[in-house]
């Protein structure tokens, strides 16, 4: 399994919130190129990029996102209101390894089935889940489908994995959602990408033991909880 620290950026910035409304920042890094190579050097090999602005409708950090494209030393996942085959095809070949989708690309499975063909194993499904229901706060619409009824539609499309967050716990240091997890692993033919809450190492082993390719981590590592040299020793990959 391989852990993926999160660069979430804000006004060009890098940010973290302690759950709560989008304007509580508990932890603010002005120059985001300096997080990812603080994360390199710490061993981490693949990091989390997500433009909050865009993906909130509340602007754009396309300038940062290209910056880091073209001089991280790690691979990227990149994600944040792309929401057309034109900005997947951007991203990717500005750099981008992966390109994570909104959990609002379900409620249009015929462009995502279409795409994920055009761009085979490059694209990342995130699924925002509470109560085993995936919600799409980017959307005009809510899907409340469970989570388990997507998984097994999402199997028969060339994907690169499935990001799974437990949104009640993002952001609170509270503890994975491990029976969910397990859940999606063990019927997903992808990699199952976790995120929410994760704040221990033996959450991360118990992550593991239950075939969970990577997990997503923000404010654990931001903030100590889990220490960065340690966790990318163990989950580097």
């Amino acid at each position: 399994m391989i852990v993926i620290p999160a660069i979430d950026l804000r006004d060009g910035a890098c940010v973290q919130f302690a759950g709560g409304p989008y304007s509580d920042v508990c932890v603010r890094t002005d120059n985001p190129f300096d997080v990812a190579c603080r994360w390199v050097q710490d061993g981490f090999r693949r990091l989390h990029l997500t433009d909050l602005d865009a993906a909130t409708g509340r602007g754009s950090n396309a300038d940062a996102v290209r910056d880091l494209l073209a001089n991280a030393p790690a691979a990227l996942q990149v994600g944040g209101g792309v929401r057309t085959s034109e900005g997947v095809q951007r991203i990717i070949g500005e750099g981008a390894r992966w390109v994570v989708l909104s959990p609002g690309v379900l409620e249009e499975p015929r462009w995502l089935s279409d795409t994920a063909r055009a761009f085979p194993r490059q694209l990342i499904v995130a699924a925002d889940v509470a109560d085993r229901r995936i919600v799409s706060h980017g959307s005009p619409r809510t899907v409340t489908r469970d989570i388990l009824d997507v998984v097994d539609e999402l199997n028969d499309l060339p994907l690169a994995g499935l990001l799974v967050t437990a949104v009640r716990r993002r952001g609170s240091l509270a503890g994975t959602d491990l029976f969910l997890m397990e859940d999606v692993a063990e019927l997903s033919v992808h990699p199952v990408l976790a995120a929410g809450g994760i704040a221990a190492m033996h959450e991360l082993r118990d992550l593991a033991d239950r075939q969970v390719a990577g997990v997503v981590v923000g404010l654990a590592l931001y903030t100590g909880a889990l220490v960065p040299r340690v966790v990318a020793e163990e989950f580097a990959e």
